[in-house]
């Protein structure tokens, strides 16, 4: 088995019912460098207590559309039981109310299951490195409703807690180096680096290394 740096939590308990969606995760996991050992897949509501019941977990995958009930309970119990679980909600549902209950329950990130597998593996790394994930689609729908000062107070927020590192890291994309080149450089893994671009991702709200530099060179962290 491949392994990441650091090791790969395991086990992974994946909540999916649809058989298409659980072979498409299996290569996604896989592709992250799980072995099928460390990953467990249930079906339904019933099934996932069972197995919580029975084993502790490093890592949930959940959806919210199961048979017998909604991922959200699974979600709010598996967080009460252990509230350093991380659960990443890969769902087809992408209403606000959905969301945001999702959210309140407990779940660490959320992902729509239309993405391609690279978003979806992309969302799993961020989880792994400790982020929190939301859905492009799903931020933009949010803070559409979002008055504009509160977005404001938000983005300044995120601006003053990019770290040491990432900004390191933020100067060397912005000189065009690639994740292997920056980990090289600074000597760290590549799977490190791309963690702390994440993070900038995120706390600079965009989607991409150009729009990370603009926004940066836009407010005063890149000369």
């Amino acid at each position: 088995m491949t392994t990441l740096e650091p090791a790969l939590p395991a086990p992974v308990l994946i909540v999916e019912d649809d058989a298409l969606i659980r072979l498409r995760l299996l290569g996604v996991l896989r592709s992250l460098g799980y072995s099928e050992d460390a990953l467990d897949f249930v079906a339904s509501l019933g099934e996932a207590r069972a197995y919580a019941r029975s084993q502790p977990l490093a890592l949930a995958l959940v959806d919210i559309g199961l048979p017998d009930g909604s991922g959200i309970e699974l979600i709010r119990e598996l967080r009460a039981a252990d509230p350093g679980l991380s659960v990443l909600v890969i769902s087809a549902w992408s209403t606000q109310a959905t969301i945001i209950a999702a959210i309140q329950a407990g779940a660490t990130g959320y992902v729509l299951k239309e993405r391609d597998d690279l978003e979806v593996s992309l969302s799993i790394r961020s989880v792994l490195c400790g982020g929190a994930p939301i859905d492009p689609f799903i931020a933009h729908h949010i803070l559409r409703h979002v008055p504009t000062q509160a977005q404001a107070r938000v983005v300044e927020s995120a601006t003053a807690e990019l770290s040491a590192r990432e900004r390191e890291i933020l100067d060397l994309v912005a000189q065009g180096l690639t994740n292997r080149e920056i980990a090289e450089r600074l000597t760290i893994s590549r799977y490190t680096v791309e963690c702390h671009i994440k993070h900038i991702y995120r706390k600079l709200a965009v989607p991409s290394r150009t729009r990370a530099v603009n926004e940066a060179r836009q407010r005063g962290l890149l000369s």
